[in-house]
């Protein structure tokens, strides 16, 4: 008898939910912001297909640069080929001159110039499910959308409550450059990390706030904007004794050693330890000019002139319009009265892509992480009613089909 009352589990303690309680809050709370995100996002998606299939100009074109058999092989070309690659083959960084090259490509491109942790990702994942690299992204991508719109939403919500946190993951699912979200690109896992950053430092989760920069850093070179924020955050809680020392002090020295490690092992490698800059510089292109590239684009595109590098007219005034967007918005949120890590993270970001030289058409995609910008206008949005917020951000899902999808993919670069 003794023995059968040891094996009789102790009753839960009165008023502790159990897992299935817990499941069940956490479907009541999730489950609306995961549906209208992916309803939303499906929506364009489909729209963007549409546009591709009907179109048919990806039939003329390499399977590399924007081609293939299918109108859903585009999502996997241009970067996402060369995630492909780093998935399948890994990293063999060099610097290689072209032969009497002058002009501003005078390297073979070399996929040093990506981030590891989303191939990384796509391989681990590849090997559990049996899926290809192509398939193992879309994965990896469409996952980490969710969790990005999980993300956003708890940052919206600590300032507008539940409904301007469910318009803000409804943004993101529309906004320009939200193509990318569900394509072998590595926007979504660093939107869904810089947003669960943001979270945790908003929450005083240090440790959690560290290892998560930690990981974007291995993802994306503009982390460092994340970086930076976490840092001013770590010195005000340092400075307002609110955290004790050790945590933030921790989470300080912890943020930037993915981003300086991948940086320095590329180096290394390379024999130069500028070797990333000067890859991205000598065959994309790419390199920090103080917003000179920029500015071009801004006073050429209003009088209708595409003379610049790297010109995509369609593409172009969509990027205008976003930039445009930004700066209006970024005095509407610091009425908000944010705090110092939405603050720095989202200027330090507008200043690290307006202030290069890169392909302008990439603007709307290469903001996407800027999604504190997102909360004015979803705080405005809360006093929408659930039908009128449907409508209008539905229509909006539809024509990302063209701007955010087909603007990207085919009439410019991604």
């Amino acid at each position: 008898m003794s023995a059968t009352l040891n094996r009789i589990p102790a009753p839960a303690p009165a008023g502790a939910p159990g897992p299935h309680e817990r499941l069940r809050a956490a479907a009541r709370r999730h489950g609306p912001v995961l549906a209208f995100y992916g309803a939303l996002k499906l929506a364009g998606f489909c729209s963007f297909m549409y546009l591709l299939h009907s179109a048919g100009d990806f039939r003329t074109k390499q399977p590399r640069f924007g081609g293939g058999a299918h109108a859903w092989d585009v999502l996997a070309t241009w970067d996402g080929w060369w995630y492909q690659q780093i998935a399948l083959h890994g990293y063999d960084p060099k610097l290689v001159h072209i032969p009497g090259a002058t002009g501003l490509i005078t390297l073979e491109g070399n996929s040093a110039a990506f981030f590891p942790l989303y191939p990384a990702l796509m391989r681990m994942t590849s090997e559990v499910t049996g899926l290809g690299p192509y398939g193992a992204g879309l994965l990896v991508s469409i996952t980490a959308s969710f969790v990005a719109a999980l993300g956003i939403h708890a940052v919206a919500d600590r300032f507008g409550g539940r409904r301007a946190g469910l318009a803000a993951a409804g943004l993101w699912a529309v906004w320009p450059g939200s193509g990318v979200e569900w394509a072998v690109y590595s926007d979504s896992l660093y939107v869904a990390l810089a947003a669960w950053v943001c979270y945790a430092v908003m929450t005083r989760r240090w440790l959690t706030a560290g290892v998560l920069t930690f990981a974007a850093g291995l993802n994306r070179p503009t982390a460092a904007a994340l970086i930076a924020a976490l840092g001013v955050a770590a010195l005000c809680a340092l400075r307002d004794r609110r955290d004790g020392v050790l945590r933030p002090l921790l989470a300080l020295a912890l943020a930037p050693l993915g981003l300086l490690g991948y940086l320095g092992w590329v180096g290394h490698r390379m024999g130069d330890y500028g070797g990333y800059f000067t890859l991205q510089s000598g065959a994309w292109a790419h390199s920090f000019d103080y917003g000179e590239q920029t500015l071009d684009v801004l006073t050429s595109v209003p009088v209708g002139h595409f003379t610049y590098l790297s010109a995509f007219p369609f593409a172009d005034v969509i990027g205008v319009g976003v930039v445009l967007l930004a700066f209006a918005l970024v005095p509407l949120l610091l009425r908000l009265r944010p705090p110092a890590v939405l603050v720095v993270h989202t200027v330090l970001t507008l200043v690290l892509v307006l202030g290069s030289q890169q392909i302008f058409a990439n603007v709307s995609r290469y903001l996407l992480p800027c999604f504190p910008l997102f909360i004015p206008l979803a705080v405005a949005m809360r006093r929408l009613s659930p039908r009128v917020l449907c409508t209008v951000l539905g229509i909006a899902a539809l024509a990302s089909g063209s701007y955010a999808g087909y603007a990207l993919f085919e009439l410019g670069v991604p």
